[in-house]
């Protein structure tokens, strides 16, 4: 897991002790523990000469955390900030590879939710982020914050005038 490596503990404060997560640590680890991992919830703070860090709750810089990435520009870690819970998930979305008289039939979930004329993987896994994005307001947020003022002021109109 991120974060635990060489079996050393984060140096973040936390309610369990060191040899407690040492020790529940060396037990397998649950299917959940990936998206448990990138689940957040996430800020971005400044790192000095360096950019801006992505850090879970309770660490950051002040502390003297290790982000878990870092980008040039502010937007680019919200946006980071946005889609990492949902790289934990088992996508929601599954793309047939076999083409049916239909095309490819695209699954959510049990059912089949469309077609595709053409065979696009990039698309369902497209569908899976912003699926993840509606489900967490916080995600959301983070997207809508990276977008800026100018795409706001747009999308606002926009959704104004269907609604």
């Amino acid at each position: 897991m991120h974060g635990y490596e060489n079996g050393t503990i984060p140096s973040s404060r936390n309610a369990f002790s060191p040899s407690f997560l040492t020790r529940i640590g060396q037990r397998d680890e649950p299917p959940t523990a990936g998206e448990a991992d990138v689940a957040g919830p996430w800020h971005v703070a400044e790192v000095p000469a360096t950019g801006w860090g992505l850090f879970r709750a309770g660490e950051g810089p002040e502390g003297g955390g290790r982000p878990y990435a870092v980008f040039r520009h502010r937007w680019q870690a919200l946006l980071a900030a946005a889609v990492l819970p949902g790289t934990g998930r088992e996508p929601s979305f599954r793309l047939h590879k076999e083409e049916g008289p239909q095309g490819y039939a695209v699954e959510h979930g049990p059912e089949v939710a469309g077609h595709l004329e053409l065979f696009d993987e990039k698309l369902v896994d497209g569908l899976h982020v912003v699926e993840m994005l509606l489900r967490s307001p916080e995600s959301l947020a983070s997207l809508l914050e990276a977008a800026g003022q100018v795409a706001l002021e747009r999308a606002g109109a926009i959704l104004d005038g269907r609604v």
